[in-house]
């Protein structure tokens, strides 16, 4: 078994532990309560408040932390003070997807924003105050992964791939007008089902995304992340980092990343900062300081929730996006087909970045700027926020002063709907290449560039429809091994109705049309192209003998 220590496992001695310590801190909670009662004369007195400050201390470094809620009640709308209320309102085994429903008593034509919270061991809670910031101009929608050790065994596995098509089917699931913001570890696939969605000419596709302290190109000014990622063989990691479950969880024996080693990890980066935050807690609450206990509390009852990732997910996460870097080189894949940058044009890009970022260095985000280069300079932008780390880029006073209001400017300037455009070739789609708009000097805020009429650029054309007429009735696709009535449906309502269509197909078309109806390489896979030549070649094989 990985994680090994003895004839138990890490994760086994972790549940042991935590089991062992429970009646100890029911003892902790009680004499709490004792001390803190009026009328208990020692109660406000120095030794009191010692005792009750040792004894909440206790409670919380010993306890588990469980999934905050977002407690978002109310939001402020054009000045007015709305409710809100959080639905579910599409849902898989390893993910909801929750929309923050304002109470409006006018509609509004607000854009809508789907967050893509990190996949990393927090949960979506950390991002409160990115919906928060977001609610008043926006209808908020938020990715709400599910904690691996609560999914059974039965629900399948997840990885990266699996990642990319839960975000293609939410975007599915929106509509049309949809802007989607990654934040940290979700910008690699964000901007990988950006790329495939264009290359498949979806009109679902997102109107603008924004990327925020991502590990887009973890090359450039590589961190201790980074470094341990790539000091590490994929090997390493899976016998060391990986375990099973244990019981009576419901996801029990799923092999696992758990949250408590990734909590471990991010901690002992800044031990010391967090050690002074525990004796700064003893202190306010001797001192009676209750407003800055309070906002410990608060900081910490997040921070310290953590969640478990499926090891298919966090391995192959490792493996593209920091040990192989594949895909600033050009050679990441989903399901067998290539990620190309270079097919977005019609989503605008904005992405930020924080100056002190200590686990996404300055530069990395920003990567995507130059990988993707057919988006126009128009649609494109670049903001580097000043003395914040990483979690300032998308929480605390900097994000709500400075860095939210520009998300929501580029969000309203790109909002127009997207022109119909007839299909071409890439190359007669070929578009100028464009200009980065980057900060000069010490990281600086830059403007917004200001909306400009701007011409839908072609997609690339997947494969001409030929619509069968009344006297030719269109192919039975089903002779093909793989395809089914529901497939042939599928490729029907895509154009394709012909055995000749599939078997002219390009190597480039295939892999559009697999990526636009979600095939997971079945085209390829199933030899689809091949099996229609001999098919074709079959039937005239038997016209001619017949005509003979």
């Amino acid at each position: 078994m990985d994680g090994i220590m003895g004839p138990l496992s890490y994760y086994e001695l972790y549940e042991l532990n935590h089991a062992a310590m429970s009646p100890m801190r029911a003892a902790a909670d009680m004499f709490s309560l004792l001390l803190k009662s009026p009328l208990n004369p020692i109660s406000q007195t120095p030794l009191g408040r010692n005792w009750q400050a040792g004894l909440e201390l206790f409670e919380r470094t010993t306890r588990r932390y469980a999934k905050p809620s977002f407690g978002l009640a109310t939001t402020l709308v054009g000045g007015t003070r709305v409710a809100v209320t959080e639905k579910t309102v599409w849902r898989k085994p390893f993910c909801e997807l929750l929309h923050f429903e304002r109470a409006l008593e006018k509609p509004r034509k607000d854009p809508k924003l789907l967050i893509v919270a990190p996949m990393s061991g927090h949960y979506a809670t950390l991002l409160r105050g990115t919906v928060e910031a977001m609610l008043p101009r926006h209808e908020v929608y938020i990715t709400d992964w599910v904690d691996a050790r609560m999914v059974p065994l039965a629900d399948g596995s997840f990885d990266l791939d699996d990642y990319i098509d839960y975000l293609i089917e939410m975007l599915h699931f929106l509509g049309e007008d949809v802007h989607v913001v990654g934040v940290c570890q979700p910008a690699v696939p964000v901007i990988a089902a950006a790329a495939l969605m264009e290359a498949a000419g979806d009109r679902l596709a997102p109107r603008s995304m924004t990327l925020m302290g991502g590990p887009i190109d973890t090359r450039i000014n590589p961190t201790a992340v980074n470094e341990l990622a790539t000091g590490k063989s994929l090997d390493w990691f899976a016998e060391n980092v990986v375990m099973k479950v244990p019981f009576p969880h419901p996801g029990a024996l799923r092999d696992v990343y758990p949250g408590f080693l990734q909590l471990s990890g991010f901690m002992g980066m800044n031990l010391d900062r967090h050690v002074t935050a525990h004796q700064d807690l003893f202190k306010h609450l001797v001192e009676g300081d209750g407003d800055s206990a309070d906002k410990h509390r608060d900081f910490y009852d997040e921070y310290l929730a953590v969640m478990d990732l499926t090891a298919e997910f966090y391995l192959q996460t490792v493996d593209t996006v920091f040990i192989q870097q594949a895909l600033p080189k050009g050679t990441m894949t989903h399901r067998g087909v290539p990620v190309d940058l270079t097919a977005i044009r019609n989503i605008a890009l904005l992405t930020v970045e924080g100056e002190n970022d200590d686990i996404s260095g300055v530069g990395q985000t920003e990567a995507a700027q130059h990988l993707c280069t057919n988006i126009p300079a128009d649609m494109r932008a670049h903001y580097v926020q000043p003395k914040v780390g990483h979690y300032g880029v998308f929480n605390g006073s900097r994000f709500r002063a400075e860095i939210a209001p520009r998300i929501s400017d580029f969000v309203l300037t790109h909002n127009q709907p997207r022109r119909a455009a007839p299909a071409t070739t890439p190359s007669e789609a070929a578009a100028p290449k464009p200009v980065v708009a980057k900060s000069a000097g010490r990281p600086a805020p830059v403007g917004i560039a200001a909306p400009k009429p701007v011409v839908a650029r072609a997609r690339p054309k997947v494969v001409a429809a030929e619509k069968a007429s009344p006297a030719t009735p269109a192919d039975d696709l089903k002779r093909i091994a793989g395809i089914g009535p529901k497939l042939e449906a599928s490729l029907n309502a895509a154009g394709i109705v012909r055995l000749a269509q599939l078997a002219r197909l390009t190597a480039k078309q295939a892999t559009a049309l697999d990526a636009r109806l979600g095939l997971r390489g079945r085209i390829g896979r199933d030899d689809w192209i091949g099996q229609a030549k001999r098919l074709l070649a079959a039937t005239e094989a038997s016209d001619r003998i017949t005509s003979g």
